[in-house]
């Protein structure tokens, strides 16, 4: 029991501990992919609707067993101290998965304007690798490297076995009906106040 207790407390001590060790590296994303799937570039506009895509397809995928972590890179200043590794994914794919390695191990896609990177706990993959460098460079853009990331997300997990399908969200859609069914009503309200207007002028007797 006591040798338990013990266990518990040195794994709670290493999650404490974890974002200071992050930072005391330089390297954002090691902090935020400890506890999250997706990381973002820091201080750039991003469509959030194909946010919430690429964290759906993450959580469809950890449905069907493909465990996997994206980071998204777009400028040096997303790597912290770690900024000589910009324009190099397949390195920085390497880094970041040794930096996540004492707590995920498991699979990680580097995104970034001029390519991807991809690791399996900081080892390079060279079948995925071929995979990857068949797709498009998404460019200097947050949105676009979210859209890659979601096919690359995708062609990796068919590599292995695995159908991965975008699960439906919430965008434009949602929000066109919630506007159509706003303009209904208002002009069924109008309808019925012209049609009341008109009672209330008509003679008695009519």
């Amino acid at each position: 029991m006591a040798r338990r207790r013990f266990a518990l407390l040195v794994v709670a001590a290493a999650f404490l501990w974890a974002p200071s060790i992050g930072q005391a590296n330089g390297d954002p994303a090691s902090d935020y992919l400890l506890t999250q799937s997706v990381f973002l570039p820091f201080a750039t506009k991003i469509d959030q609707n194909e946010v919430t895509r690429l964290n759906a397809l993450l959580r469809a995928a950890d449905q069907k067993r493909y465990r996997i972590r994206v980071a998204l890179i777009l400028s040096r200043s997303d790597l912290g101290t770690a900024f000589s590794l910009f324009g190099k994914p397949g390195k920085y794919a390497q880094f970041l998965g040794l930096e996540l390695a004492f707590v995920y191990r498991g699979r990680l896609l580097v995104v970034m304007p001029n390519g991807y990177g991809y690791a399996v706990n900081g080892d390079p993959d060279p079948k995925a690798s071929t995979l990857l460098k068949k797709l498009p460079a998404p460019g200097p853009s947050a949105t676009k490297e979210a859209q890659a990331a979601i096919v690359a997300v995708q062609r990796l997990a068919a590599g292995e076995g695995h159908r991965l399908v975008v699960p439906k969200v919430g965008g434009s859609t949602g929000r066109d009906r919630l506007t159509i069914a706003a303009a209904a009503t208002a002009g069924i309200a109008l309808i019925a106040a012209i049609v009341l207007f008109r009672r209330r002028k008509l003679p008695a007797g009519t």
